[in-house]
């Protein structure tokens, strides 16, 4: 790897197995993305963000595979320790604060461009493919996320796995890259491209112009299942302070990131329809959870509303200006935390 590399990967987790067979999902997401950088000689980072551990339990280093040397990936373990984590709002009600988490990770992250998404995924062949293409520095990249069964061998090749994920896709998140301004990918004619290309093209003109509503500005971004693909140079990440950090679930915490960055100028960029990410399935999955459970999640843990959301959204669009939620030093910037640096070929480093 080299000083900057291209991609960082930022992703948080701890070792209590949380919402099921996350072992198992974290070591198929961590294979496979150093076999996909291999494959596509992407020079890239992951850090893990270990929030919270359990002093009583193994570190994520120790449970995840590591970078051997000829390997294209560099893998990083931050640990942000229960001394820190106790100082937020309902830390007593909530043992991981995911999106702050992921802040840590932006702020120290080395890539040019930063990928923010989560452990219990796979990329599709098609995705890494742009990865490794060139990136616009003032643009929001965002990617469909396609849910999987949980059954997935972790015993089969990256290779066999894509192939099963390919073939059993459950349902899909997100809109499509020629004409998300049409919102509606449940009707059978949003799958027509002259019909989309027809529908969308006025709206597409009225934006252009500067008239467009902010019905149609909230229409067209894509915050569907964001948090698990969000990519933006770096510095973009700096101009909108990465992720609200609410002492909260971190549920519609992401959407607020997409929307802060399209009110900045930022050109959004939905990657085509292949070039996906594929989410494997467990229990207690917001998207795949009963509508009644949702109900009994709001009140079991502390989370913003969509109308919050909404409104939040809509005086940045009216002001056509930032809300900065954070202070200057997100993401923990004046602590330093244990770090463990696995690079393809080195000794492990370890950094306090």
């Amino acid at each position: 790897m080299s000083e900057m590399p291209k991609i960082s990967f930022v992703v948080v987790s701890r070792n209590d197995n949380h919402g099921g067979d996350m072992l198992k999902r974290m070591r198929i997401f961590t294979k496979g993305l150093i076999h996909q950088c291999n494959k596509f000689k992407l020079d890239a980072e992951l850090l893990f963000v270990e929030w919270n551990p359990e002093k009583s339990k193994i570190g994520l280093k120790d449970i995840v595979p590591l970078p051997q040397d000829g390997d294209e990936l560099s893998i990083r373990f931050i640990e942000v320790p229960n001394e820190l984590h106790r100082q937020l709002n309902n830390s007593d009600k909530i043992d991981l604060f995911q999106m702050i988490g992921k802040n840590v990770g932006i702020r120290r992250a080395k890539g040019s461009f930063i990928i923010c998404t989560n452990v219990d995924l796979l990329f599709s062949d098609a995705l890494f493919k742009t990865l490794v293409n060139p990136l616009d520095p003032n643009s929001i990249y965002r990617a469909n996320r396609c849910d999987i069964p949980q059954e997935i061998d972790e015993s089969k090749s990256i290779e066999e796995l894509l192939t099963f994920a390919e073939n059993n896709i459950l349902q899909r998140l997100g809109k499509h890259k020629d004409y998300p301004e049409i919102g509606d990918t449940s009707s059978p004619l949003f799958h027509i491209p002259y019909y989309g290309f027809v529908k969308a093209f006025p709206l597409k003109i009225k934006r252009l112009n500067g008239n467009e509503t902010f019905k149609e500005f909230l229409t067209r971004t894509d915050t569907d299942a964001c948090g698990d693909f969000t990519m933006m140079h770096k510095e973009k990440w700096f101009d909108i302070k990465g992720y609200f950090e609410l002492g909260a679930y971190s549920i519609h915490i992401d959407s607020i990131a997409v929307i802060s960055a399209m009110v900045n100028g930022l050109e959004q960029v939905i990657l085509p329809y292949r070039a996906c990410t594929y989410h494997i399935s467990h229990g207690n999955g917001w998207e795949l959870t009963d509508p009644i459970e949702k109900m009994h999640m709001d009140l079991n843990k502390p989370m913003l509303d969509w109308s919050s959301v909404h409104s939040l959204a809509k005086k940045m669009f009216e002001a056509k200006s930032l809300i900065h939620f954070n202070k200057s030093n997100w993401g923990f910037a004046d602590e330093s935390f244990k770090e463990y640096i696995f690079e393809p070929g080195k000794e492990v480093k370890t950094l306090n």
